[in-house]
C-alpha cells in the first residue's frame, strides 16, 4: 500500500498521455554533464550513486528516490513503461509489466495483480525490498549487469535469496555466462564461504563448482554450527568429500620412496635405505600436517632438503626425478568438483586419474 497522496503525486509528476518525459537525471545544474552531481561545494561521481532524491509535494513521503537505470525514459524496451514498483525505503523504478510478468511466475509475488494490469491508471504497487536489493533483481529480469553499481556480495546475497519469493528461478537469473554469475563468481575468492553457502540453498552446481576450489584451505574443523546450517547438506558433504579425496591422493602419492639404483662401490643397498627411511619421515610429516590446499612449492621444500644429506650423485637424481614425478601427478588430482553433479559424492570414489 503506498503512502496517502504518494500515487498521484507520481501520476502528476512522471505519467503522461504524451510521449516519456526527459530522463530525470540528464545533467546537474550548472550544464555539467551527467555523470556528476552536485553535494555540498564537492562533486562526486554519479556512478556511485543508485539513485536521485526527488522531493515530493506530500506530507508522508518526504524524500523520494528514482532510479537511475529505470527511470521514465530509459529506453530499456521499445515500449514505455507502464508499471512503478517503489522499494521498502521509497526508490522509484519504471518498468514493463510485459517484462516483469515474462519472468516470474507468480504475478511478481503477487504484488502486479491481474487487475492492477487491467486498470487505466500506471499502477505503483510498493515492494517489501530495499531499493538496492530491487535494483539488483530487476537488473536479472532485464538481463543487464549492475556491475558498474559495485553491489556488495550481502546485497547480491539478499537479491539471490528473494528471487524465488517473486516467482523469479535463480538457476536461469544465476546460470553460467549471465552477468550476476559473474560477479559472485568474481567476488568468491575473498568470501567463498557465502557464495558457496549462497549456491547450496538455491542448488546452483554450476557455481558452486568453481568456488569449491577456494574452499581448500578452509579448515574443516573451524566450520561453526551456525555455518553449517547455513549450507545444505548435499553440498556440506560434497565440499568434505573433495577435501577427504585430496588428502587421500596426497598420502597415495606420497608412500612409494625414491627409485634404488644398482648398487656401486660407494652406495651400497643398505645406504640407499637410508634415503627410503629418510623419504618416508618426510612423506608422512606432509601426510599428517598438510591441507587440501597444500601448494606444489610446499612439498618440494621438505623432500628436496633430503639432498643436503646424500653423497651418491645417483641418489640425487633419484630423488631429483622422484620429487618431479610426485609434482606432475599432484597438479592432476581434482581441485573442485567433477563437472557432473551427480558424480564424485563417495569419499571412497577413485580420485581423477593422473599419468
Amino acid at each position: 500500500m503506498s503512502a496517502p497522496g504518494l500515487d498521484t503525486w507520481l501520476e502528476s509528476i512522471f505519467v503522461d498521455s504524451g510521449p516519456p518525459l526527459a530522463p530525470t537525471i540528464p545533467s546537474v545544474g550548472d550544464g555539467r554533464p551527467a555523470e556528476y552531481e552536485e553535494t555540498e561545494g564537492s562533486a562526486r561521481p554519479l556512478n556511485d550513486l543508485l539513485f536521485r532524491p526527488l522531493t515530493p509535494p506530500v506530507n508522508n513521503a518526504s524524500n523520494i528516490s528514482v532510479s537511475t537505470t529505470f527511470h521514465p525514459a530509459a529506453n530499456l524496451l521499445p515500449i514505455p513503461s507502464d508499471l512503478i514498483l517503489v522499494s521498502s525505503d521509497g526508490v522509484v523504478f519504471y518498468v514493463h509489466t510485459t517484462q516483469v510478468l515474462g519472468m516470474s511466475d507468480n504475478y511478481f509475488n503477487g504484488i502486479v495483480s491481474r487487475n492492477k494490469i487491467a486498470g487505466n491508471s500506471t499502477p505503483t504497487p510498493w515492494v517489501p525490498e530495499t531499493g538496492t536489493v530491487l535494483n539488483v533483481i530487476l537488473h536479472s529480469v532485464y538481463k543487464v549487469s549492475c556491475a558498474h553499481y559495485m553491489p556488495d556480495l550481502d546485497t547480491l546475497v539478499s537479491a539471490v535469496d528473494a528471487m524465488p519469493s517473486y516467482g523469479l528461478s535463480p538457476k536461469t537469473h544465476v546460470a553460467p555466462h549471465t552477468a550476476l554469475y559473474d560477479l559472485l563468481l568474481g567476488i568468491a575468492p575473498i568470501q567463498p564461504l557465502k557464495v558457496y553457502s549462497l549456491a547450496s540453498r538455491h542448488d546452483l552446481y554450476e557455481l558452486a563448482r568453481p568456488v569449491s576450489s577456494h574452499l581448500l584451505a578452509l579448515p574443516l574443523d573451524a566450520l561453526t554450527d551456525d555455518v553449517a546450517r547455513t549450507i545444505e547438506s548435499v553440498y556440506l558433504k560434497r565440499l568434505f568429500v573433495l577435501h577427504i579425496r585430496r588428502l587421500h591422493a596426497l598420502r597415495g602419492l606420497l608412500l612409494p620412496p625414491p627409485h634404488p639404483h644398482p648398487a656401486t662401490e660407494g652406495c651400497s643397498f643398505e645406504q640407499q635405505r637410508h634415503l627410503a627411511r629418510a623419504w618416508t619421515l618426510a612423506a608422512s610429516y606432509l601426510a599428517w600436517e598438510s591441507r587440501a590446499d597444500v601448494s606444489p612449492s610446499v612439498i618440494e621444500g621438505a623432500l628436496a632438503s633430503l639432498s643436503e644429506h646424500l653423497r651418491c650423485r645417483q641418489c640425487k637424481n633419484a630423488l631429483a626425478d622422484r620429487i618431479k614425478e610426485l609434482l606432475a601427478r599432484w597438479s592432476f588430482v581434482q581441485a573442485s568438483y567433477p563437472p557432473s553433479a551427480h558424480a564424485g559424492l563417495c569419499a571412497s570414489c577413485p580420485t581423477t586419474r593422473v599419468p
